[in-house]
């Protein structure tokens, strides 16, 4: 391919660098890491744009010459490998239900990444005129990212004040993580309890409350900010606070008020909260037609401009890859995918029917995967990618290819097929959910490119090559993980094993084998479904009156996800939103706003990295918990203990990180 003359017009411009590859890859390996046992304990997963970003600037610093655009390479080559992690949102459930044993595959799991990846990447070119140039959606870890970038590098004339602000930014994420990583440290030494809460009785019900002391939530919580905190908050009370106490009352059961009362919200409420994240989804879904459509437009007149010759009328922040180019490398993934889907088929008890049931599958995820797209690109748009509910797409996925596959494979199939049959719509779900969440997290970082004037077609082939480097890591990670705790549910566990919750795993797990089996509760997800739409239009009348918004699909994230992971994201974001509105009233506001969006990364990551590394401890060692310490007797004076250190590291973690915000002002 020759290169368009706006890149001849700039030939000294540094952005596509080799160096800037290798960095992103390396630091993908961290991130990629830390957001797998991320969402494989709390189900959720965090954007490393930031922290990426933070690191690209201080290493390329030492170098002779570097820019904004190479460190904003950097960071989405990182982004995009993190991003894949998302894979665990589906993928444990293989496992929970027996397919499969000892192991986690990796050329499956490689392929699944791979060609899900690519696809998202090609579904976000045409989206990104529809959801990035042509909107007024905030993006706010794409801004957030695209500050941290922009105050890394800065001018030749304030050199000295950009590099004061970038050392600082590091401090903050080194000394973020360091906190957060002692912490979980002490906790897996059994010296400070990892959880707090208490269930009591209502009347013959029951219900209660559980959280983490998580500084990887805290920091969440801060990146997503009051407007989705208060949302999830208001899950947390529909769902701890209504659903369990009534349903508990309606049906009394013995037994203790916490079995009762985890045993309702895991069976019946999570159900009501995947059928409010259906509505909410659709919803989006029907918003976004028209801007899709109009995004298409323009792509297709941008490819006619630059087969005709006048690819110089195109200002190079317009410079997409070609829209012909992107259909032919769809194209080109349908054959790998079928061999995938083919494979994993092949000696089953389906193996009668592997062509229609291929055949269905891949005209599915060519379909759905783009809608789905369009959806989590909107989200990551709204609310950020951290926080966009990809696992709520994901349980309207597999509720579609559970349907589909069972009208292909038909009605009176025997038992041994069922299971097959649940296994390969878990396999079909998961390519899709690896198109959604490359999709979610590039119009983020396309967003990024966008305000600091990068190159659109540079930035895609570095998402491309994200994507290859997330594959290659994450299926040694989650057999690692496997290995190490397991998942919960899972068959042939120890009554002594501490597996990795992997919520909503559990949840689609449980959604495919019902849909399959005729077992499904449909009337649990019909109550959710009519939850969300009271929630769309409350959200809708907040919005028309400008009174504020509060997102239906927090609001169901808050309903299914864990009160223990729910309540501390809500923490965080009523911490950040305090600090950033105390920061407000300082000379140097937005600086000291930019150190704390930094030290929650940095929160985020050193936790994450922290589990991982557990994970080769207990592996290596063949112990449940090798650090222990103490036994369950000390837990007593564990918890309050925690609470209290808790609170006294927060308090000083951000008190420290004001004073180092206004520092670099001076």
């Amino acid at each position: 391919m020759t290169a368009s003359p706006a890149v001849r017009r700039e030939p000294d411009r540094l952005e596509l660098t080799f160096r800037g590859l290798v960095l992103g890859g390396l630091i993908t390996l961290l991130f990629t890491a830390a957001n797998v046992y991320l969402g494989l304990k709390v189900g959720l997963t965090f954007a490393s744009s930031i922290p990426a970003a933070v690191i690209s600037m201080a290493v390329l610093r030492m170098l002779r010459s570097t820019s904004i655009y190479e460190n904003n390479i950097v960071q989405t080559v990182a982004s995009a490998a993190g991003t894949l992690s998302s894979i665990i949102f589906v993928l444990p459930g293989l496992v929970m239900i027996g397919w499969w044993t000892g192991h986690i595959p990796f050329l499956p799991t490689f392929g699944i990444c791979a060609i899900g990846g690519v696809l998202g990447v090609m579904y976000s070119i045409p989206l990104r005129r529809a959801l990035v140039t042509e909107s007024d959606l905030p993006y706010p870890e794409g801004v957030a990212a695209a500050e941290v970038l922009k105050v890394g590098v800065g001018s030749r004339a304030h050199e000295a004040e950009a590099a004061a602000e970038g050392k600082a930014g590091l401090a903050a994420v080194i000394w973020g993580a360091v906190a957060s990583a002692g912490f979980a440290i002490v906790g897996a030494a059994k010296l400070f309890a990892s959880e707090a809460g208490t269930y009591f009785r209502i009347g013959r019900g029951a219900t209660g409350f559980n959280v983490s002391l998580s500084f990887a939530l805290l920091g969440a919580g801060h990146l997503v900010g009051l407007q989705v905190g208060l949302a999830m908050l208001v899950g947390l009370v529909l769902s701890w606070a209504v659903a369990v106490p009534l349903l508990t009352n309606l049906h009394p059961a013995a037994g203790a008020a916490a079995a009762v009362a985890t045993s309702v919200w895991s069976h019946q409420v999570r159900f009501i909260g995947a059928g409010a994240i259906g509505a909410s989804s659709i919803w989006t879904l029907g918003k976004l037609a028209m801007p899709v459509l109009n995004g298409l437009k323009s792509s297709m007149a941008a490819s006619r401009k630059h087969m005709s010759g006048q690819g110089a009328d195109l200002p190079r922040t317009e410079q997409d890859i070609p829209i012909v180019v992107v259909g032919l490398i769809c194209l080109a993934c349908l054959v790998p995918l079928a061999v995938l889907l083919a494979v994993f088929l092949h000696g089953g008890p389906l193996g009668g029917i592997i062509v229609p049931l291929v055949a269905s599958a891949v005209l599915y995820i060519v379909v759905a995967g783009f809608l789905v797209a369009a959806v989590c690109g909107y989200m990551a748009g709204l609310i950020g990618s951290s926080n966009s509910p990809v696992s709520g797409l994901a349980i309207l996925a597999v509720l579609g290819a559970g349907l589909m596959l069972l009208m292909v494979a038909g009605p009176h199939i025997d038992p041994a097929a069922r299971q097959a049959l649940v296994a390969f719509a878990l396999f079909v779900t998961a390519v899709l959910l690896s198109v959604a969440t490359i999709a979610n997290d590039n119009l983020q970082d396309l967003k990024t490119g966008q305000l600091v004037d990068a190159t659109p077609w540079r930035q895609q082939v570095a998402l491309l090559v994200g994507v290859i480097m997330g594959s290659l890591v994450i299926p040694p990670v989650i057999d690692l993980l496997n290995r190490a705790y397991g998942f919960a549910g899972s068959p042939g566990l120890s009554a002594t094993a501490n597996p990795l919750p992997a919520p909503q795993a559990t949840l689609i797990s449980a959604l495919a084998k019902g849909v399959i089996t005729g077992q499904l509760d449909w009337s649990l997800i019909g109550i959710g479904v009519v939850v969300g739409i009271g929630l769309i239009v409350v959200d809708e009348l907040l919005r028309a009156s400008k009174k504020g918004s509060v997102p239906p699909l927090a609001v169901g994230l808050g309903i299914y996800l864990p009160s223990s992971t729910t309540a501390f994201v809500v923490v965080g974001a009523v911490i950040g939103w305090a600090y950033d509105r105390w920061a407000d009233k300082l000379p140097n506001g937005e600086g000291v706003k930019r150190m704390g969006v930094l030290l929650a990364s940095g929160l985020i990551v050193g936790e994450s990295l922290w589990g991982v590394a557990l994970a080769g401890l207990i592996v290596a060692t063949g112990k449940s918990e090798p650090l222990a310490l103490v036994g369950e007797a000390f837990q007593a004076v564990a918890a309050p203990l925690g609470l209290v250190a808790f609170g006294v590291v927060t308090i000083g973690l951000y008190r420290w990180i004001a004073v180092l915000g206004r520092r670099t002002a001076s």
